[in-house]
């Protein structure tokens, strides 16, 4: 954990792609961007644009994108961006000699450093629907702006990123290997990884519920934890502490909100309170424990974000920044229906029969 930080609320995805686009805009040496989906919509030749004229004032955009997350977007798309200067790299593309267990390891944080001294991490994807821009569904998104020591840290998992397939991180002297102090907030980070024999990412969420003792907040819109985390929610539960857990009532991928709802009676029965975010798809991935550590990234409540995909969480301990996380989760809560247990007992039989059916992949998904 790095003291000295100064952190900024990004309270949804318009915000985020505003600040985005501002931070590249103002960036005056080194860039380094690294996102799961880039498309090659509005928000996306704006991001492109944004870039290009980065690169015409000198700076030295690095960036990375996961090769299956954008397979929708345009070759073209990238290779203008290469003709106008951005270094571009693609994680993890197909090849014969990568068995089908490394092709499913997938780069999928969502991260911009700015001169080394800034960084904003969290859900958003580089697209319409992430920026406010889609005149269809809009997704619910969050981040937060770091700068101060942390960024540093940020920088050390995008060189590891870059050099995945053993390419040279051109940038080593540009990158610092330090910040100054900018403000009061502690931050640490977490760079979740398949390399690692045990998850970090899953870890992190145990141990900042078993060290609440009053509240645990948490948004999420692929919830498929596994049995260690619900037996850490239950003990949580059971120590007196108020769990809210705030997920989709629409999904992108139905087959998980499905999976999802096999979680709930056990949650449900202990006392948990869930409610599903109306209007909006939920794509926001914070955790708010105490009202004073906040986690905000990439990673979901599920195995894929704990074993398999490449992931970065930022733990930030901060009463001031806690309670604008808060208010932030009461106005999503403001949008929500509460599940009830009799309601979730109600279901059709064709949706249990289902949930017991799909159960065995759910560590797939």
């Amino acid at each position: 954990m790095a003291q000295g930080n100064r952190t900024t609320l990004l309270p949804d995805g318009g915000e985020f792609f505003a600040t985005l686009i501002d931070e590249i805009n103002r960036t005056t040496t080194l860039l380094l961007l690294e996102f799961y989906i880039i498309r090659s919509d509005r928000a996306g030749l704006l991001f492109a644009k944004a870039l290009t004229a980065a690169v015409r004032r000198g700076v030295r955009v690095l960036l990375s994108y996961d090769y299956i997350g954008s397979f929708d977007t345009s070759s073209d798309y990238f290779l203008k961006l290469k003709q106008a200067g951005v270094c571009c790299r693609a994680f993890n593309p197909p090849a014969f000699r990568r068995t089908i267990h490394l092709l499913d390891q997938r780069d999928h944080r969502k991260l911009a450093l700015f001169d080394g001294v800034r960084a904003m991490v969290g859900g958003s994807n580089i697209g319409d629907e992430y920026s406010g821009h889609g005149s269809g569904r809009k997704w619910r998104d969050a981040g937060v702006m770091i700068e101060g020591p942390a960024v540093a840290e940020l920088g050390v998992l995008f060189r590891e990123t870059w050099q995945h397939d053993g390419a040279p991180f051109p940038e080593q002297g540009l990158l610092p290997e330090s910040s100054s102090r900018e403000g009061d907030d502690t931050v640490g980070i977490i760079g979740g990884s398949p390399r690692h024999p045990r998850s970090a990412i899953r870890r992190s969420f145990q141990l900042a519920i078993a060290g609440a003792s009053e509240s645990v907040g948490v948004m999420t819109p692929y919830f498929l934890p596994g049995p260690r985390l619900v037996r850490s929610l239950l003990k949580a539960v059971r120590r007196g502490v108020r769990v809210r857990l705030v997920l989709p009532a629409v999904s992108d991928v139905p087959l998980v909100r499905l999976l999802s709802r096999g979680y709930y009676h056990p949650l449900l029965t202990n006392g948990i309170e869930i409610f599903e975010r109306q209007q909006e798809m939920l794509h926001a991935k914070v955790m708010l424990i105490d009202g004073q550590w906040s986690i905000f990234g990439s990673a979901n409540l599920d195995h894929r974000s704990f074993k398999r995909n490449y992931e970065v969480g930022v733990i930030i301990e901060s009463r001031e920044f806690g309670g604008q996380v808060a208010e932030m989760i009461d106005r999503d809560l403001e949008h929500s229906r509460r599940i009830t247990l009799d309601e979730h007992r109600r279901r059709g039989w064709l949706l249990r029969l289902m949930e017991v059916a799909f159960s065995p992949i759910a560590r797939f998904l």
